[in-house]
């Protein structure tokens, strides 16, 4: 049955009021006797009355602008898929006075993500949506943010307790620990390489937090021992020099995890070595990835959904500003699991 349309002129009728005293009430404006008001008020909780928001905002003129602080997909094309999002969903949300400018930044370079937060600053949009991989250099701009009632958005990694709006991506602690659960079912004992590459963990939290989720799954089994590496990818033969020290050091490795969406590069590495009994986890749906996964060089991909990543930030921006509807705090998405089996069917979702 389709739920009925409740109309102002009902509220009116009902609570024994002018349809001009329940429109003041319902935009908190004008002279309303506190009586009359207590009678709309029980009306309209009464009739589970929800003002027509679309209406409502296509009938404002207003412009309202939002920042997307991103690293720049042609730097690390992990970056592609959010870029995407969010211009999907700008599309979409034109016509209620969505603009939204993305500001790209060089995702190893301290300073160039700097520059464009100050630009952001200084332009007083009036909505952000930011990845703060870099972690202290981010809290200045988050301070001014908050102390400016200027709503921003994390997506992909997450500071806790500073206040954003929502944060949306994945549970770095629990992704850290399904990537344990995975490389358990596939090895019985051994050395496990937890494999930071590119990353600097001393600024980047979410990396962190997935270690610590790996970790905490094997921490009182004995038959493994993890080992952390953080690699730099340069070159490629910095990178073998990297990881022929790493397999001489320890003679047992059994798994690799890699907890950013550079498996690739191990897989290279492991094709070139002839390696095939390594089983390698890693994140994401980047081509190169996808190749070895289905090569079986790559045993799992943990998919992180950054085009959902991006398209939420703005949709959720969009019903703060424009709805003012209260968005959620937190919005874990799904730790979908890949293998090749099924990788198509998330491929080219979107």
């Amino acid at each position: 049955m389709a739920k009925k349309v409740v109309r102002i002129k009902d509220i009116a009728l009902k609570s024994g009021v002018s349809t001009g005293t329940v429109d003041r009430v319902l935009h908190n404006r004008g002279r309303v006797s506190e009586d009359a008001k207590k009678k709309v008020l029980a009306v309209i909780d009464e009739l589970n009355y929800e003002p027509n928001l679309i209406a409502r905002a296509l009938g404002n003129n207003k412009i309202f602008t939002i920042a997307a602080l991103i690293p720049d997909g042609k730097l690390d094309t992990y970056w592609e898929a959010p870029a995407s999002g969010i211009k999907h969903a700008e599309k979409e949300l034109r016509g209620y006075g969505i603009a939204v400018e993305q500001f790209l930044f060089d995702p190893y370079n301290v300073e160039s993500f700097i520059k464009q937060a100050k630009q952001i600053t200084a332009d007083n949009f009036e909505g952000i949506l930011v990845s703060p991989i870099f972690y202290k250099e981010v809290l200045p701009f988050l301070e001014y943010w908050r102390e400016n009632d200027i709503p921003f958005i994390f997506f992909n990694t997450q500071i806790a307790d500073f206040g954003p709006l929502s944060y949306i991506g994945q549970d770095s602690f629990q992704s850290g620990l399904v990537a344990a659960k995975l490389i358990s079912n596939s090895i019985s004992n051994g050395y496990i390489v937890i494999a930071h590459i590119d990353e600097s963990t001393k600024n980047a939290a979410h990396l962190l937090e997935k270690e610590n989720g790996f970790n905490s799954f094997f921490k009182n089994k004995k038959e493994f021992q993890t080992i952390t590496a953080e690699l730099n990818n340069s070159t490629e033969k910095d990178f073998f020099g990297q990881l022929d020290k790493l397999f001489q050091n320890n003679k047992d490795i059994k798994a690799i995890y890699v907890t950013t969406s550079k498996a690739y590069h191990i897989a290279n590495y492991l094709q070139k070595k002839k390696l095939k009994d390594i089983k390698l986890v890693g994140y994401d749906l980047l081509d190169k990835n996808i190749e070895y996964l289905e090569n079986g060089l790559i045993k799992y991909l943990i998919n992180q959904n950054p085009y959902g990543q991006g398209y939420l930030g703005i949709s959720y921006l969009t019903d703060y500003l424009v709805f003012k509807k209260k968005v959620p705090g937190i919005k874990h998405l799904p730790l979908d699991i890949i293998i090749a089996e099924n990788a198509k069917y998330y491929i080219n979702k979107y």
